[in-house]
């Protein structure tokens, strides 16, 4: 038996392993979540948390445990990214300790113990206060308030006290470095690498660390696979006070000349003086007003910011559902509402760390106040088009292989080329620039750096700018509000311009459904559908026969040998051919507990536009749900049409449950005579939590079973209006 303080200990490895395997999807998961939760108990560096850990065991809040402990928190996508929690599959302290520890010992592997290394170090707005209510209440918790300031200290006394020179903003000035800032600082300075600690748009109870290399890009396989085996050869992290890091002289503040520089480049994206387009701008609590909010005034627009949105805030507490990230449409909502007031021609908004860009525009079809949402693929075709406006031949766009191929035919059309098969991530995009500039081609495309005009993600991710080797905000901003001026002294707008490209190059349509499954539990099923459908691919989807499957994991394939084990995770993608027209992609998600599912179909423009249109986006919806039914059924799930109405944020689970019990258990209690505050009362208990605001997460799964399913539950017009109060404007 373990002691501690002098009492018996009310933790029991072989009960945490016994009440683990009942959850657990593997049993190897809950072996090795009660030996790490048994170190985190024993080992003197996790002291802090003991009480916490005590706490949450005596609770028996098991499911939280096994999926905090069963792993080590691994790096995706965009680095190292997850819950703030104990245990080392989340967030903390000592993750990021470690990591910054070990990203000191790879660089000095790299670069030579005889190099005077340089970083920069970022961090966005994010304070931790749990959202969630994930953690037991009057313990102590050490991680409440914990910011993403006071972690780029602690990272910053690590480099520091391990003879790193570091770049930073003073903590203290209320100023923030966006994502794409700091890529191209790294160049500016000759730096060796560089570190954002952020969690870019995910939930507020998130954080992260994103890493960089002396390219001002994140790493690639294999290189990002030995930076992992360094941090997980870390047991000691040399670090000093935040006191004595600034003191060493090693903690350089950084002035306004290196804002000015980033400034300047992203300006170079102008081509032009039309300025006539309103735009209103957002930057959702986070940093994008100090780049492309800022950009957008010193180019001369006129631009006009949701007030209540500006404040720097991690709580993120004026955006729906408290999720601020420009791919979704309702984060735009305060926006329209200023748009309409102010007569705005273009809304622009950015994501927390400003390296992604969403946009709203007028929709005139649809009257005064319509607003039409423009996706990352619509946007980046209308980038790409601008941008290879007068282009001279050759030039060169570049996507990942799940972006619009839409993209491709507005390059080729220009006479560019396209680098276009990439995995998803901006530093696979990143090393196609660094072949460029190194060996003067890449695949069958030859050119240079200077040749790049654009590479672009279906994830409203743009780089335009050889400077810079991380996703940019700004850049894009520049580009699409000079557009809508463009397009607005020809007396057209910006959604015409997009209908024009419809137009010429074919009627393209793309459905990205995205399903949430957390947990250790979620992860087990992510990986159970990408291992049948790998096995046993569908000879048919949405009544189309399958003609090609592509498993990006062949190394007879595209990408050839696989390198690493991060590279065959990031090869994770299942790719599926219907005829020349329509396509499949599934991959799980490198940054969130999600598997993603991308649909494209592809119609000739031979008469009305807005049928063939039509035509093509009901195709590709018709692709994407009868996928989504043959994933779900893999791993014995099943949603039905409410649960798919329901917001892409809540978990698969939530969604299901939604539909199958909370939605006929309030009819009942309807039914049964209950009203007014009852009713409030039972469904916010219900799904109150779901996202801080279930009702509004649910609400569009509630107005398609009032519209189709309503009639058959056998209410009285009265009790139907009683339903509705709980879901007004339904």
């Amino acid at each position: 038996m373990l002691f501690w303080r002098g009492f018996l200990m009310p933790f029991d490895r072989q009960h945490a392993e016994t009440k683990m395997a009942a959850l657990a999807p593997q049993p190897e998961h809950a072996a090795d979540a009660a030996r790490n939760l048994e170190e985190w108990f024993v080992e003197e560096r996790f002291s802090p948390y003991r009480e916490l850990l005590e706490a949450m065991v005596a609770a028996g809040d098991w499911d939280t445990l096994l999926d905090s402990f069963y792993r080590v928190l691994p790096f995706g996508t965009g680095g190292r990214r997850g819950p703030v929690g104990v245990g080392p599959n989340r967030m903390n302290p000592w993750a990021l300790a470690t990591s910054v520890q070990g990203n000191v010992d790879f660089l000095r592997q790299r670069f030579g113990a005889a190099t005077q290394l340089r970083v920069v170090i970022a961090s966005d707005v994010r304070v931790f206060t749990d959202l969630r209510g994930v953690f037991p209440t009057g313990v102590l918790n050490p991680l409440l308030g914990m910011t993403s300031v006071q972690l780029s200290q602690q990272a910053a006394a690590i480099y520091a006290a391990n003879g790193v020179d570091v770049y930073m903003l003073e903590p203290s000035s209320g100023r923030f470095l966006a994502t794409p800032e700091l890529s191209f600082l790294i160049r500016w300075l000759s730096a060796h690498g560089g570190l954002n600690v952020s969690a870019s748009h995910n939930h507020p109870d998130d954080t992260g660390g994103k890493f960089y290399t002396e390219q001002g890009a994140q790493e690639v396989p294999p290189d990002d696979e030995r930076m992992v085996e360094r941090v997980a050869q870390v047991r000691s992290v040399t670090t000093m006070s935040w006191e004595q890091a600034t003191a060493s002289g090693r903690v350089h503040f950084l002035d306004q000349a290196s804002h000015e520089a980033y400034l300047a480049e992203v300006a170079t994206v102008l081509r032009g003086e039309e300025r006539d387009a309103r735009i209103v701008f957002t930057n959702l609590h986070g940093v994008g007003d100090t780049n492309a909010g800022e950009a957008l005034q010193r180019a001369g627009f006129e631009v006009h910011y949701v007030a209540s949105q500006r404040a720097h805030d991690g709580l993120f507490p004026e955006v729906p559902f408290r999720a601020p990230n420009p791919e979704y449409p309702s984060a735009f909502l305060a926006a329209q509402r200023l748009g309409d007031e102010v007569g705005a021609d273009l809304i622009l908004a950015t994501d927390p760390d400003a390296d992604r860009i969403g946009a709203v525009v007028p929709d005139p079809s649809g009257g005064p106040g319509c607003w039409r949402f423009l996706t990352g693929n619509e946007l980046s075709v209308l980038v790409a088009a601008a941008r290879f406006e007068g282009a001279k031949p050759g030039a060169i766009g570049i996507k990942t292989e799940v972006t619009t191929s839409l993209f491709s035919r507005v390059v080729r059309a220009a006479g560019g080329q396209v680098v276009e098969h990439l995995l998803v991530g901006c530093k696979y995009i990143a090393g196609v620039m660094r072949e460029l500039e190194e060996r003067g081609s890449s695949g069958d495309v030859v050119g240079g750096l200077d040749d790049v005009l654009i590479g672009t993600e279906e994830s409203h991710g743009f780089l335009l700018s050889g400077k810079m080797r991380d996703k940019d905000g700004a850049s894009p901003a520049l580009v699409l509000a000079e557009l809508a001026s463009r397009e607005k002294r020809a007396g057209r707008s910006l959604l015409e311009a997009l209908q024009r490209i419809y137009a010429r190059h074919g009627a393209v349509a793309n459905v990205q459904v995205p399903l949430v499954m957390a947990g250790a539990v979620g992860r087990g099923r992510i990986e159970a559908i990408q291992a049948q459908l790998r096995a046993m691919p569908p000879a048919s989807i949405g009544g189309r026969p399958v003609t090609g499957f592509f498993d990006r994991q062949d190394e007879q394939g595209v990408f050839g040998p696989i390198v690493s084990g991060t590279d065959r995770a990031a090869r994770d993608v299942l790719a599926f051919a219907l005829g020349s027209d329509h396509r499949l992609v599934i991959r799980p998600s490198g940054t969130e507990p999600k598997t993603k599912i991308y649909a494209e179909a592809i119609v000739p423009v031979e008469g009305d536009l807005d049928a063939a249109l039509e035509r093509a986006r009901c195709e590709a919806k018709e692709l994407a749900d009868d996928f989504v039914r043959l994933a779900l059924e893999v791993v014995g799930l099943q949603l039905d049409e409410v649960g798919r109405r329901c917001s892409a944020l809540l978990g698969v689970e939530e969604r299901m449950r939604f539909a199958e019990q909370v939605l006929p258990a309030l009819v009942e209690r309807v039914r049964t005579g209950q009203s007014g505050a009852q009713l409030v009362q039972w469904l916010e208990h219900e799904i109150g939590a779901w996202g801080g605001d279930g009702r509004g997460m649910t609400v569009a799964g509630y107005r398609w079973w009032r519209e189709h399913r309503a009639h058959t539950a056998g209410l009285t017009s009265a009790q139907l209006a009683t339903l509705d109060t709980l879901y007004p404007g339904s």
